[in-house]
């Protein structure tokens, strides 16, 4: 697809998890693997068939190559990644079942990318040939500085007429330098044209109150109707908000669909009923891959709700951070082959 490579900006970890379902160090055993929230959107948006290109900063020493390594393997574009800093960021992962939630602890403090600067990166030469900018709420929330970086970025590519989604992505245990997250992202989000939440983040990272309560059951399509508009209300330069509606009826069993308002019409994807969760991190991120995807290769914004939708329903089956789905798998499950009989 010409001219339509898409530009992420934010931090790889690496991932520690114990094994399948079991309590941290249960067994003497953590598996090993890279994720983080940008880095899974161009893993998708690379298994589509999207040219991409992650911005970061890495170690120069072997953690720090094994992480290029796993983007590299995934077709992700890695020349604008920075070799500076000590350290990559850690999390440990231990997944839930049943109702035991799954627990992230972070370990990241003093990450490479926490210590970027304005300056350190040339965004007029990366977004040269980029029509797509993407970033998430989680990297302004590592230190003040990522924070001004990415503004900086926001501003640059919104010169150059890039298109900029920010996924809200409230971390509460990340917001430690100071500032509230509302101070920051509110600011930010003044230029940024497709916005990705869920009713959370609309609260915590913009500070737009919600009476949505998902803990309750059942979800209302008017309340999420009203929330997008308000949103759109406050925020004039967003042109599409899609914000995802998740039933968390245990760890194991989520009922899964999403919404999405650009200023004309007001869309609900077919809602997934979906058990026996193999893996639910990173699902967020695979919407966001599926999304972006959708409104650059179909024309009809509720088509490329529904292909997001989709495609993160299939990622609560996959281990790892990382969507492995292709566009075909995607579609089917769109079209209705949901029976997971065996593909011969």
């Amino acid at each position: 697809m010409e001219n339509k490579k898409v530009v992420a900006f934010g931090e790889i970890m690496l991932r520690l998890k114990s094994p399948g379902f079991e309590r941290f160090f249960q067994s003497p055993v953590l598996e090993a693997t890279f994720g983080g929230g940008e880095a899974n959107v161009l893993v998708s948006l690379s298994n589509y068939g999207i040219p991409t290109e992650f911005v970061t900063l890495l170690p120069d020493n072997p953690v720090g190559s094994a992480a290029v390594h796993a983007l590299q393997s995934k077709g992700v574009g890695i020349k604008s990644i920075v070799r500076a800093g000590e350290r990559l960021g850690i999390y440990f992962l231990e997944s839930g079942a049943n109702q035991r939630p799954s627990k992230v602890i972070y370990d990241r403090a003093y990450s490479s990318i926490a210590g970027v600067r304005k300056g350190n990166i040339d965004w007029n030469n990366i977004f040269k040939d980029c029509c797509w900018f993407h970033f998430t709420g989680i990297t302004p929330a590592l230190s003040l500085s990522a924070a001004e970086v990415c503004a900086e970025a926001v501003s640059i590519a919104k010169k150059l007429a890039v298109t900029v989604s920010c996924d809200l992505n409230y971390r509460a245990k990340l917001w430690k330098y100071g500032k509230s997250a509302t101070e920051i992202m509110r600011e930010i989000v003044k230029d940024v044209d497709v916005v990705i939440a869920n009713e959370e983040d609309c609260q915590k990272s913009l500070g737009i109150k919600s009476n949505i309560d998902v803990s309750k059951g059942s979800i209302t399509v008017e309340s999420y109707l009203q929330l997008c508009e308000h949103v759109l209300e406050e925020f004039p330069a967003i042109k599409k908000i899609a914000i995802t509606l998740r039933e968390s009826k245990s760890a194991s069993r989520n009922g899964w669909s999403a919404c999405l308002h650009n200023r004309k019409d007001f869309f609900r994807a077919n809602r997934y009923e979906i058990e026996n969760i193999i893996d639910r991190v990173g699902t967020g991120d695979s919407f966001a891959g599926g999304l972006v995807y959708g409104l650059l290769s179909f024309e009809d914004d509720s088509k490329a709700l529904e292909f997001a939708t989709a495609a993160s329903c299939l990622k609560h089956s996959i281990p790892g951070d990382f969507n492995n789905c292709s566009v075909q798998e995607v579609t089917a499950l769109m079209q209705g082959e949901a029976s997971g009989r065996v593909q011969r």
